[in-house]
């Protein structure tokens, strides 16, 4: 299964280190971000979740649930939680699935269906492909889709700065430029013609008649 932008995320009931979840009814009214891991005990994936368990307030600040999926059982968690405790300097605040059965990996396209067996005996290199971030709106939808490989850490700085843009460009009609970040001008959405832009925005900078310019919405 290839998922896409756009598409609705597979829903699914699991095993997390929070207990079962739902994940439709988990996210509710919120913005979701799951991000998976190929093993337990990886380094890299190590820094990632005691990262990302660091800026979790600005993820809260955004309205936005933070899950984490390794493929290696739910009671395996807690001592790699230590480890990213100790090393790190915060243990992971948000649920991590154990994907032992790979259910999950499969329905998002990270495994292939013919993918089977006891997890313990796959090694990290077998799961490589379980390094993605999706990025999840209310309704549902996927919005977002990262895949990073298993020797370079993922960039949870950008993942808010995408997010920012996401949650503007879903209130207003506009989209974000290239590097944009919170507070900077944005370019008014193609789909606006100018007799609207002006009810909406009133002026705006034209470089080229495809390209306005206007500050950012409130």
């Amino acid at each position: 299964m290839t998922l896409t932008i756009g598409d609705t995320a597979p829903d699914f009931t699991t095993e997390t280190t929070e207990g079962t979840i739902n994940f439709h009814e988990w996210i509710g009214d919120s913005w979701a971000v799951l991000f998976s891991h190929p093993k337990n005990f990886t380094p890299i994936c190590t820094t990632e979740l005691g990262y990302v368990a660091s800026i979790k307030p600005e993820f809260d600040a955004r309205n936005v649930k933070i899950i984490g999926l390794s493929v290696d059982p739910v009671d395996k968690h807690a001592d790699w939680a230590k480890d990213i405790e100790e090393t790190q300097g915060t243990a992971p605040n948000y649920p991590l699935i154990g994907d032992s059965n790979f259910k999950v990996s499969k329905a998002y396209g990270m495994l292939g269906a013919n993918v089977s067996g006891d997890p313990a005996d796959r090694t990290a290199a077998d799961n490589q492909t379980v390094r993605n971030v999706f990025v999840i709106g209310p309704d549902k939808k996927i919005k977002l889709i990262l895949v990073y490989p298993m020797t370079t850490g993922r960039n949870f700085d950008e993942v808010l700065r995408v997010i920012d843009s996401l949650q503007l460009t879903a209130k207003h009609k506009v989209a974000t430029p290239v590097n944009w970040k919170q507070g900077e001008d944005v370019v008014i959405a193609g789909s606006v013609n100018n007799d609207q832009a002006k009810e909406i925005f009133g002026s705006w900078n034209e470089p080229k008649p495809y390209l306005r310019i206007v500050p950012q919405p409130k």
